[in-house]
């Protein structure tokens, strides 16, 4: 209790020191005076201190969200204990602080460091909670939720070369997001997602109090595993299953243009890579290129990891998919752990070291949707299709086959709902390199257009939507004091499928008052039975 009060006093003294005044400010520093048990104020930063700036835009890959308009936290609290989270919520709580919550934030919308409202927010930034312990002989693992994929894969493989992780394939993603929304991966055919391996969690409620599973319940426990992060309360720990890898694992990245048949072989992907051996995972990746003519065409690219040897995978690759022509030079052998460095653009031919850093990735400006499919696309289509991607400046395509093991689990099991009768995930990509208004109106209308020409292609009734690209345009909470369960269910449907109105039962049970609330956050609907205000039906 002593070391609660003393981040926040710091909070505040930041805040009054600043030339702008804080009508908050005075109950505010009551709050901490409260307690004058203080003793360091070195993990709480306010606008005013010279390290502010750098820490937030440490983690912001994508710069839509780092302009001089772009509305910024009152103070960053980068708590070192679980004890200044959980003084961090209550003093939050009792003055109408918002909190957003980041971990490694690349989260699609900025959700994790801005925010739309006009109310004040500040920012738990978890980097450094980030602790990983392996717990030998188990094949399990505690994570906090600050540490990075690479960071994880990195202890992981240090215990055994045959342990691996399912889970993302950009490093610098932080473990609590990831994990929150579900988490794909190279080997989700084979393991399901990153959240289906998780066994226990840690979490700080609104209330201020640390549960585990136990202590949680089931019904939060299943919520925060695909439910998406941010909702229910901040979650500080997973315990995961780690997964074996063989000794040896392949990898390939074939490439075709539409000139050299990479239609054909897109269309018959379509039928056959959710269905092939689960030891095999062929991603697909779709953008514009120039020929050798120096014309701009479509190039796709097979980007693919088989758990086995090279024989074993050539013998699986001609069995099922014939067409594509893969050669044994194609293809190369190596550890799992060095996978990720090949998957990787930023860490390639690196040592596995370089997973240790938390360096985010090049920066730059973009948007993303996402859909999935259920039937393959009519191959008659996809001449048009490739048009309408020729028509973006630098954007990207990247299809992610389900199957195998995701075909086996139950849509309910977890809060993340795709499972069996979807065949792949479709995540579109545009991004452009400077601030121009120009560039923005460019880039943003070219994606509207696009994600609404695919619609009579993919999943409908609703259409679905990972939870992890979010997508602010499909719907935002107008605001705490008038959230509406029929309101974010335009979003919520597409999100979470038939699996939106229990979590949003949970949310009504463990945040009844909607303290943890941001643009896309679940909403308490058994509110909507006990109180008019909020949560309201």
């Amino acid at each position: 209790m002593a070391q609660t009060l003393l981040h926040l006093f710091v909070l505040l003294t930041t805040l009054i020191s600043s030339a702008v005044s804080d009508p908050l400010s005075d109950n505010f520093l009551q709050c901490l005076s409260n307690n004058p048990n203080v003793t360091t104020t070195d993990f709480v930063f306010s606008q005013n201190d010279t390290e502010y700036s750098s820490i937030l835009e440490s983690t912001i890959p994508n710069l839509r969200f780092s302009t001089p308009t772009t509305p910024k936290p009152l103070a960053l609290i980068i708590p070192l204990t679980y004890s200044h989270i959980q003084s961090a919520i209550l003093c939050s709580k009792q003055l109408k602080f918002q909190i957003r919550i980041r971990s490694g934030g690349h989260d699609s919308e900025g959700l994790s460091y801005t925010s739309s409202y006009e109310s004040s927010f500040v920012v738990l930034d978890l980097r450094e909670l980030r602790s990983i312990t392996i717990e030998s002989g188990q094949n399990t693992a505690w994570v906090e939720t600050g540490a990075t994929l690479g960071e994880l894969y990195y202890w992981v493989s240090k215990e055994s070369q045959n342990l691996g992780f399912p889970a993302g394939i950009c490093p610098t993603v932080g473990v609590g997001g990831h994990i929150s929304g579900g988490g794909y991966g190279n080997m989700m055919r084979k393991y399901g997602l990153a959240a289906d391996n998780v066994i226990d969690a840690r979490i700080v409620d609104a209330n201020g109090r640390i549960l585990d599973r136990k202590s949680m319940g089931e019904d939060l426990f299943w919520a925060i595993r695909g439910g998406g992060g941010g909702s229910f309360g901040v979650v500080v720990a997973w315990k995961v299953n780690i997964v074996y890898v063989p000794d040896k694992v392949t990898v390939f990245s074939l490439s075709k243009t539409i000139e050299e048949g990479g239609s054909s072989l897109f269309n018959k992907w379509q039928y056959i890579s959710h269905n092939v051996s689960r030891d095999l995972f062929m991603r697909v990746i779709i953008k514009p290129v120039s020929n050798e003519s120096g014309n701009r065409t479509i190039e796709v690219k097979f980007s693919s990891m088989f758990l086995g040897n090279v024989d074993k995978l050539m013998e699986t690759v001609t069995d099922g998919f014939p067409e594509l022509g893969l050669q044994e030079k194609d293809c190369s052998e190596m550890t799992w752990i060095e996978t990720v460095l090949y998957f990787d653009d930023y860490t390639v031919g690196r040592s596995i070291d370089v997973l240790k850093e938390r360096n985010c990735v090049p920066k730059s400006y973009g948007i993303g949707k996402s859909d999935y499919v259920k039937e393959p696309i009519p191959e008659e289509k996809l001449e048009e299709i490739w048009k309408w991607c020729l028509e973006g400046d630098m954007p990207v395509l990247v299809l992610e086959p389900l199957g195998g093991k995701m075909h086996e689990i139950d849509d309910t099991r977890i809060a993340y709902p795709f499972r069996k009768g979807y065949l792949y995930n479709l995540h579109y990509v545009e991004k452009w390199d400077d601030y121009s208004t120009e560039s923005f109106e460019k880039g943003i209308n070219w994606m509207r257009k696009m994600y609404e020409n695919m619609t009579p292609y993919v999943a409908k009734n609703p259409r679905a939507t990972y939870v992890n690209y979010r997508d602010l345009e499909l719907g935002e909470n107008d605001n705490t004091e008038n959230t509406s369960y029929l309101n974010a269910m335009k979003w919520g449907s597409k999100y979470f499928g038939d699996n939106f109105k229990r979590l949003a039962m949970v949310k009504g049970v463990v945040d009844p008052d909607n303290f943890f609330f941001f643009e896309q956050s679940i909403p308490p609907l058994i509110m909507c039975e006990e109180k008019s205000g909020i949560g309201s039906c």
